[in-house]
Parts: C-alpha cells; sequence; structure tokens
C-alpha cells in the first residue's frame, strides 16, 4: 500500500523551463548560476549544452549575430518567471537582454515548427523551403507590377487636348480628345426654360 507522502509526491505539479544563454559563458558563471535556481525548489537541472554558433539565434535582438547558446533544461516545484531568473544572472553581472527563459513546451513546439518548415522540400529546387532566398529580387519586380497595375486602375492615364487654350468651337470642330474621350458637358445641351415675368421694371 502506498504511503500518504508517496501519494502528494504523485500529486505534485512541477513545473519545466528552458534557460537559454546567449554568448560565451564560463563555468563558475553557470554554477554560480544554477545554484541560486535552488530557491524555486529544483527536481532536477540538465547539465548546461552548448550550441554552435548560429547566425540569427532565435528569441535574441537582431543585432546579437554568429554566437552560441547554452541551455540549461530545469525542472522546479515552485513555478518562475522570466524576470526572476534574469534578475538572478544580473546579480551575477550578467546582461539580462542575453538570457532568455521560456516553459520547455513551448520551447518544444517551436523547434518542431521549425524543424518542419526547413525540412520541407520545394519540388521545383529540390531543396529545403528555409534554405531559399524567399524573394531573388527582394520583392522590387513584383512590387512594381502591383504599383504600375493599381496606378492605371485608380489615376487613369490623362487624355491629351488638341486645343490649347478653351474658345469657340467651329461646326466641323469635334468635342474629343486623341484617344477620343468626349470633353463637352452634359449639361451644354439643355434647354433652360424662360424666365418668369415679374413686375420689376427696368
Amino acid at each position: 500500500m502506498k504511503s500518504l507522502r508517496h501519494y502528494l509526491t504523485e500529486s505534485t505539479r512541477t513545473y519545466h523551463y528552458t534557460i537559454k544563454i546567449l554568448g560565451d559563458v564560463d563555468k563558475n558563471f553557470l554554477q554560480l548560476f544554477t545554484h541560486n535556481l535552488s530557491k524555486f525548489d529544483p527536481v532536477k537541472i540538465d547539465e548546461p549544452k552548448t550550441t554552435p554558433i548560429q547566425k540569427n539565434p532565435y528569441g535574441f535582438p537582431a543585432e546579437e549575430m554568429n554566437q552560441s547558446v547554452t541551455i540549461i533544461k530545469a525542472e522546479f516545484r515552485y513555478p518562475a518567471t522570466e524576470p526572476m531568473i534574469q534578475q538572478i544572472a544580473q546579480q551575477q553581472g550578467f546582461n539580462i537582454n542575453r538570457i532568455r527563459a521560456i516553459t520547455t513546451d513551448f520551447n518544444d513546439s517551436l523547434n518542431a515548427e521549425n524543424d518542419k518548415y526547413a525540412n520541407q522540400m520545394d519540388d521545383s529546387k529540390k531543396e529545403a523551403l528555409l534554405t531559399q532566398e524567399e524573394l531573388a529580387d527582394n520583392g522590387k519586380e513584383a512590387g512594381e507590377d502591383y504599383a504600375k497595375q493599381y496606378l492605371d486602375k485608380v489615376v487613369p492615364t490623362k487624355p491629351s487636348i488638341d486645343y490649347a487654350f478653351a474658345g469657340k468651337l467651329g461646326p466641323k470642330d469635334v468635342n474629343k480628345t486623341k484617344e477620343g474621350v468626349q470633353t463637352q458637358s452634359p449639361f451644354s445641351k439643355i434647354n433652360m426654360p424662360p424666365r418668369p415675368t415679374t413686375g420689376a421694371s427696368v
């Protein structure tokens, strides 16, 4: 028969986190950092693992390029937040912008999503989609074509007028431009009724 302690242990919820540290970190820093994580009552803390140098490490500022990332996976009995974990590193003189902490489930889902697209092949080029440039011309050609179509619809070409200035038209003149656009106002063909008689005298 299971003891009460065993039942309590089984029902205790734990919290899994993946902590990422950008750049080179020495062994002494990692030892002290993992020791200070004991405030969250860790069930276990895995040994830190360092990735190869990455061009754009995910989750860090864009200007932080070509650096490795040290990853620590931990399981705590008490929940933690990223600012709390960053504060532990800051107390050791570390830049908080170079450390991230997310739940392990979320981190694993991101990795699975990236792997799915990285392994998706383009049948026409026989290579992974993530290894291709999205637009070879940076969208220049597509942008110009779209802009031209848009302008042609919204701002049609202005017709050129045959006459240099407005004047009385002769009987053979036509109120049209070279493009055949009618320029005569439709109101010019309306016959106005005579003005009503009033009692006013001139």
